[in-house]
């Protein structure tokens, strides 16, 4: 299974469309551990791109503060699973990913609102 993390200033980014870097993890859900990471630079942004760019390198899960509803059914329609909510301040990135594995990923309200 493959994570992506939208990233700004090193830290999960409120808005995905505006992130600088994506973070991947490459996890083993069963064993709820990280094998790889890997980031990249962000493209310039382009509507559309990044739901199939995404789904392309193999993400199944994009975790983000927030992100418009049309990224959201794009990335959906690619079968890549979407959770908004999660809060950039609420450890590193890795602690983000783990969370999620555990099913303790503390989310609130899409920080978008577009």
């Amino acid at each position: 299974m493959k994570i992506a993390l939208p990233v700004a200033r090193g830290q999960l980014c409120l808005h995905f469309g505006h992130c600088e870097k994506f973070h991947f993890y490459e996890v083993d859900p069963d064993a709820k551990k990280i094998i790889k990471t890997e980031i990249m630079d962000a493209p310039p942004h382009e509507p559309g791109l990044l739901p199939r760019l995404l789904s392309e390198k193999g993400v199944n899960v994009v975790i983000a503060g927030g992100m418009g509803m049309r990224a959201q059914q794009l990335f959906n329609q690619n079968g890549v699973k979407v959770v908004t909510g999660a809060d950039p301040a609420g450890g590193s990135l890795e602690e983000t990913v783990m969370a999620y594995l555990n099913g303790s990923l503390q989310t609130g309200a899409n920080l978008c609102s577009h």
